[in-house]
């Protein structure tokens, strides 16, 4: 077996156990175990936990890549470009939900996982940015638009919804109809007394 395979087993093994129980009970002897090696190999090929999750994070994402933001941007209906956004990363969502949710779920307990997060936050607050143009409001209810777009593109929001049974379709209706609402009544925002 060549060095390139062995380190592909050991990458598949990453990503296997980190989807199943996540990176922060993900250890280097269940990883060795899955792939079929020693400790010292997977230590050798990845000499620690930043190396570990850079590989499992750049071989997932190149299976589950995330929506092209350029299959939207030219819409300029902002109901229409937040629905073609919306079915996109909703998709995505379904289809990486196992390893979305560990993910997520560790990412306080693991700080290198900030590190591999930091380019899908980037991500989203740019989408958020773009989705929330263009709707017709300004000042305060401008926020309250972006804020609700913010948490329309949640995968939290999405498992809500796909927990309750909507299928994408339903739940991206009901999720850009949300935004709709806000856009065209928006609504004063006051602290509690």
């Amino acid at each position: 077996m060549s060095v390139n395979d062995t380190k592909l087993r050991i990458v598949e093994a990453i990503v296997e156990l980190h989807e199943e129980v996540g990176p922060a009970a993900t250890t280097v002897t269940a990883i060795a175990g899955r792939a079929g090696v020693q400790r010292l190999t997977v230590y050798r090929h990845f000499p620690d936990d930043r190396a570990m999750l850079g590989a499992c994070s750049s071989h997932w994402n190149e299976h589950h890549p995330l929506p092209d933001p350029a299959t939207w941007t030219g819409i300029a209906d902002p109901r229409a470009r937040l629905e073609t956004a919306l079915r996109g990363l909703y998709d995505y969502f379904r289809d990486g939900a196992p390893m979305l949710a560990s993910i997520l779920s560790d990412e306080s307990e693991v700080p290198e996982l900030a590190e591999v997060m930091t380019p899908l936050w980037e991500y989203m607050r740019e989408v958020a940015g773009g989705l929330s143009a263009g709707w017709g409001v300004s000042g305060d209810a401008q926020r309250l638009v972006r804020s609700a777009v913010g948490h329309v593109l949640g995968f939290y929001t999405w498992r809500s919804l796909a927990d309750e049974g909507l299928s994408n379709a339903e739940a991206v209706g009901l999720m850009v109809g949300l935004v709709a609402d806000v856009a065209a009544e928006p609504r004063s925002v006051s602290s509690p007394a």
